[in-house]
């Protein structure tokens, strides 16, 4: 299969090891990265952040090489620094408001349009490219592929806390994300044009100025031929990561695979989605979520196993059954969300999940 290519970006929180709060890393991680993998580390709007991102890869094996090997610099030069780096959806306890914004035009321009909803947006998510032949394509997958994103999404909830507080979701990421316009799971698009003339319309009336400013959980790229999921908290284990990547890979596949075949997946409205969106949040893969086609309430697990299934066919061409594989260990060991829970309520001490977060970063590196 030559489409389905994969890139991978993840976010991660750079953190001073002594007081564990969030801190600025002054460029210098990004500048030392530079110096390895040319554009690769970047900065974020917020200077305690740093974002990584893999080359074109063909398949899930080469994409975990270079997630992990990005994990490896980043948290080298963090190291060298005397910091370290975390993946997590939120920090547990620092506050927004002792953050620096990254001195960058485009930031500074987004803070003054945004205010308070940019500046409090001090969270961290993955990012999974999956390549398309055509952008055609892309948006007709995309329209039905958003019906399995809360799924994805349940399995993935990594910010139960959010300033200090267990603020009783699975994944407050996206709920601070929310105060962003044109967020959360997209309409319906008829046709690639139909999308473009969207962007068009937005950009013609100064709501943005370019299509990059659209932020759903799932877009057609402005600029490249792929889908890109954004809907997952960054992932603690580089092991998560894989498994979402070939998660969301394996669904492009399936999805395509029917449309050669003249079929095509149930295309549910957005309100809809959005129900069981809210339910991933909230109670990650502990709750139920809603089986639209039969109407009535299943558990999320017992729905993740039904995806596994759904996908099956595709997926030893793809060559990821090994990194599926892994959403049987999520189903055993809890998501990042439940294992920093289950840190946190043995000495209600927010210092211990933070260490817990910054060693499963680096396992299996």
């Amino acid at each position: 299969m030559n489409e389905f290519t994969l890139g991978v970006e993840e976010e991660f929180m750079v953190i001073d090891p002594v007081t564990r709060e969030l801190t600025s890393h002054d460029q210098k991680i990004v500048d030392g990265a530079q110096k390895i993998h040319e554009d690769q580390v970047k900065a974020e709007m917020h200077q305690a952040v740093v974002e990584v991102g893999t080359h074109i890869c063909r398949n899930t094996d080469e994409a975990h090489k270079e997630v992990a090997k990005l994990r490896h610099t980043v948290a080298q030069l963090a190291g060298d620094l005397g910091l370290r780096i975390g993946a997590a959806g939120t920090h547990p306890f620092s506050h927004w408001q002792h953050q620096l914004i990254t001195d960058h035009p485009r930031y500074f321009e987004i803070v003054d349009e945004m205010q308070d909803a940019a500046r409090s947006n001090l969270i961290f998510g993955l990012h999974v490219h999956v390549g398309f032949q055509s952008r055609d394509m892309a948006i007709h997958i995309a329209n039905q592929v958003r019906y399995f994103l809360p799924h994805v999404y349940a399995l993935s909830t990594n910010s139960p806390f959010w300033e200090g507080r267990n603020t009783g979701f699975k994944s407050y990421r996206t709920k601070v994300f929310d105060k962003f316009p044109r967020t959360g799971i997209p309409d319906y698009f008829a046709s690639i044009e139909d999308y473009d003339n969207y962007v068009k319309l937005l950009v013609k009336t100064n709501c943005i100025d370019n299509a990059k400013k659209i932020w759903w959980d799932i877009r057609v790229h402005p600029f490249f031929e792929t889908i890109e999921f954004r809907i997952c908290d960054c992932p603690m284990l580089i092991d998560e990561t894989m498994t979402f990547v070939a998660l969301f890979q394996a669904l492009c596949a399936k999805l395509y695979k029917l449309r050669q075949q003249n079929m095509s997946f149930i295309t549910y409205n957005r309100a809809l989605i959005n129900e069981n969106k809210w339910r991933a949040a909230r109670y990650g893969i502990d709750g139920k979520m809603i089986d639209f086609g039969k109407e009535t309430e299943v558990n999320t697990r017992s729905l993740v196993l039904e995806l596994l299934d759904f996908v099956d066919d595709v997926v030893d061409e793809l060559g990821s059954r090994h990194h599926l594989e892994y959403v049987h260990k999520i189903l055993e060991n809890g998501t990042g969300a439940d294992r920093q829970l289950a840190v946190y309520n043995q000495n209600h001490n927010f210092a211990d999940v933070v260490d817990y977060i910054t060693s499963q970063t680096l396992k299996g590196i």
